[in-house]
């Protein structure tokens, strides 16, 4: 079964490297014309090479309510739709126990990893998907779905954000589908401080799949999800973690 996006406008935020990168990718080789957002532009311009023709960026920080209306109405005024937006971008300055953050790093996360993927939905279904319908994706974690010693607050941020699909979802249907994907630990530079230096084999051997995730492996998950073959699947949060979840404990 081909997954097929012709004639769609996506948008990704952290689109520029890792996962979003990879989703982009993804997304324009279905023949969906795409937009890219991330911090740095000439991040995005390499990115945007990269990726292939059609492909446009805009600089935005996704925390940032003004930056990403600007960005919404450049994919507006460049590509004249916005069917797709994937909230890909995160952060994750604070690692450590829950009790023992502070408030301005707690802020910022909860800035980035939640109050941002609903302002830029919310701009997504005023500009467009209100009147014509569309796919949100929220990148979430299987962070949130577990407790964790050292990622507490990316994780709590990462558990509303699944919530907060599972309400869209019931807010924004029949026009618009909502969905999200937890991805295990996938090899991308946001992630190195939990796989390099052998932790990741030691990750690794514990998944049932015996790897770890690459950002491909969460581009398809996205693809399916954006799809018209999932025209039928609405408030889901998608696991892409080689099993990670249902390893067996040493």
């Amino acid at each position: 079964m081909e997954l097929r996006l012709d004639g769609k406008v996506a948008l990704i935020t952290g689109g520029s490297r890792g996962i979003g990168k990879a989703v982009a990718k993804a997304f324009h080789d279905a023949g969906a014309k795409v937009m890219i957002s991330a911090r740095k532009a000439d991040e995005l311009v390499r990115a945007a090479q990269e990726i292939g023709p059609d492909v446009a960026y805009c600089a935005a920080n996704a925390g940032d309510p003004e930056q990403a209306e600007a960005c919404v109405k450049l994919t507006m005024e460049r590509f004249g739709a916005l069917d797709v937006l994937v909230n890909n971008a995160a952060t994750n300055p604070y690692a450590g126990p829950l009790v023992d953050v502070d408030l301005p790093r707690f802020d910022k996360t909860v800035q980035v990893n939640l109050r941002g993927p609903l302002v830029w939905t919310q701009l997504a279904w005023r500009y467009w998907m209100k009147e014509h319908g569309g796919v949100v994706l929220n990148v979430s974690s299987v962070g949130g779905l577990q407790v964790s010693p050292l990622l507490g607050v990316y994780n709590v941020t990462k558990a509303a954000l699944i919530h907060m699909t599972r309400q869209l979802a019931a807010e924004l249907g029949p026009r618009v589908r909502v969905n999200a994907i937890a991805p295990g630990l996938v090899q991308t530079d946001f992630a190195r401080l939990l796989w390099e230096e052998g932790r990741g084999e030691l990750v690794a051997e514990r998944y049932p799949l015996k790897r770890l995730g690459r950002p491909e492996d969460v581009a398809s998950a996205a693809l399916y999800l954006a799809s018209d073959v999932a025209s039928w699947v609405t408030g889901h949060t998608l696991v892409v973690d080689g099993g990670g979840l249902v390893a067996l404990p040493f």
